[in-house]
């Protein structure tokens, strides 16, 4: 096994070509997060992108785009915003994961989305988890024709609610491939408003984040498009999700609404909105990424299953890295399995939230200047 390493920007139109066909030789590398597209957006913005070449007998087999950090520190590319993380190859081919890692220069390698194949990595996996997805035409049927017979409750309200909305605000439409970046610039403030308000950390305060949001926007290519879907009440906004999309899957991304229409739970509306729209312009899956979520419990049809870990070779910074890491993450993994530790966390990440939001607010008024004293 032959291995050379790139820098995205610098892979040949063969090259990728060789990535896409590995793509479309087996369905679960159709994810938009394995496209090279992706790889390149991520690597216009940090520094440390890389793309390892796994070749046999002079052929282009495989493919793990990855970050380097300081003292040969790696983790799968764009970890933290990629759902979906793995060493793209064509079917049969092996790898020995301690030769991969010495030719990519990396002490250790972490992953917390790989796809539940890779089968070298196996030994390095510290943990599973499910990724709740939808299929837009289950048992062949549509997913609203599914929903209504699975949550009968539910769908009804939600379409009382949508009435509701088109008399109160405008009538409803819904555009699933929104060219306007005003929106696009909407759905950003919405997110970073809703990141503040519940105690998270507001990725658009990132400029790298919303430079390759940007950048992905303009993507057009088969095996990655940028879609910014949105639904209207009237002329007027009242719901957004952006995210990538190949062929076949469409990746739930960024997905946030009005703060001032909550009562008409226009997210869930979108949810559903952009599930039906994406099974007319061919897309059979949409992936919601891992997480616990009451909404996502709502709208799954089933879940894939994603690990998290690190491959490491003999180094003493592997070891340090993994003994840093691995009990935040474990202790993380704990809060988010149990409800009740999650939802006492997520009560008090509200409260801080809260307590920022309005710290910020008061450190941000202009207090007018006492006037000249009389006399």
């Amino acid at each position: 096994m032959e291995i050379t390493v790139h820098r995205p920007d610098e892979l040949t139109p063969a090259l990728r070509a060789a990535w896409h066909g590995a793509m479309d030789e087996s369905p679960e590398y159709a994810n938009p997060f394995l496209a090279p597209e992706f790889a390149s957006g991520v690597g216009r913005f940090r520094g440390g992108a890389r793309v390892a070449v796994l070749r046999e007998g002079g052929e282009p087999v495989g493919f793990l785009p990855y970050e380097r950090g300081p003292f040969g520190i790696g983790r799968a590319i764009g970890l933290g915003l990629s759902d979906c993380q793995a060493l793209v190859h064509r079917p049969g081919v092996a790898w020995n994961t301690r030769e991969l890692l010495r030719a990519c220069g990396l002490s250790v390698f972490e992953f917390d989305h790989l796809v539940c194949e890779q089968r070298p990595f196996g030994p390095h996996v510290t943990g599973t988890f499910a990724s709740p997805v939808i299929d837009v035409r289950p048992g062949g049927g549509t997913y609203a024709e599914w929903l209504r017979s699975t949550y009968p409750g539910l769908a009804k309200t939600t379409l009382k609610k949508e009435r509701r909305l088109g008399r109160d605000i405008g009538e409803v439409r819904f555009v699933f491939d929104e060219r306007d970046p005003r929106v696009l610039r909407t759905l950003m403030r919405w997110k970073s408003a809703q990141y503040r308000r519940t105690g998270r950390m507001d990725r658009f305060s990132r400029p790298w984040i919303v430079g390759l949001v940007d950048h992905l926007f303009g993507v057009r290519e088969e095996h990655c498009t940028g879609v910014l879907s949105v639904l209207y009440a009237g002329d007027r906004p009242v719901a957004a999700h952006f995210g990538p999309r190949s062929r076949t899957v469409l990746a739930a991304w960024f997905t946030a609404y009005d703060p001032e229409l909550p009562s008409y739970s226009p997210g869930l509306m979108m949810h559903l909105r952009t599930a039906e729209a994406a099974a007319r312009h061919g897309v059979t899956l949409v992936d919601l990424g891992r997480g616990d979520k009451e909404y996502k419990d709502w709208l799954k049809t089933r879940e894939l299953r994603v690990a998290e870990g690190f491959a490491a070779r003999p180094h003493p910074v592997a070891l340090a890295h993994r003994l840093w890491r691995r009990p935040v993450r474990g202790l993380r993994n704990t809060v988010l399995a149990h409800p009740g530790l999650r939802e006492p966390a997520d009560r008090l990440l509200r409260t801080a939230g809260t307590l920022r939001t309005r710290g910020r607010d008061s450190a941000t008024t202009v207090r007018p200047r006492p006037g000249p004293r009389a006399g």
